[in-house]
């Protein structure tokens, strides 16, 4: 069965740092691409950060310079570094990735971490 499971959201004050993580099981996390996504309040959800499986990462515009994600494939878990917050940047935070059942491709999501970045 194939879990994610955040950690690490909080609040925090505008201009720190917050470091997200997501521990992965029942998958090979090696071969997988690895996403974070958020959701503000109001707001649809919208892709952060991706790192594929070889490392090659991609960054939304409003977290590029700011955020850097990574992944320790010893560990099966992705990160996620925040600096230089704004308020701009609270919402849940969701680990993501794609499976491929039959041709199908479904996504698994973990519960989502709050992230609150006080002005």
């Amino acid at each position: 069965q194939v879990q994610l499971v955040e950690s690490g959201g909080g609040l925090v004050q505008a201009g720190g740092s917050l470091r997200l993580s997501c521990a992965a099981s029942g998958f090979i996390f090696s071969n997988n691409a690895m996403d974070w996504y958020r959701q503000a309040p109001g707001k649809q959800r919208e892709l952060v950060a991706s790192i594929g499986s070889e490392g090659h990462t991609n960054y939304a515009d409003s977290v590029k310079g700011r955020f850097s994600i990574s992944r320790d494939n010893a560990k099966n878990t992705v990160y996620l570094q925040m600096n230089s917050v704004t308020p701009e940047d609270t919402a849940v935070y969701y680990c993501h990735r794609i499976d491929v059942i039959e041709g199908i491709p479904i996504d698994d999501w973990g519960q989502g971490t709050q992230v609150t970045v006080s002005s």
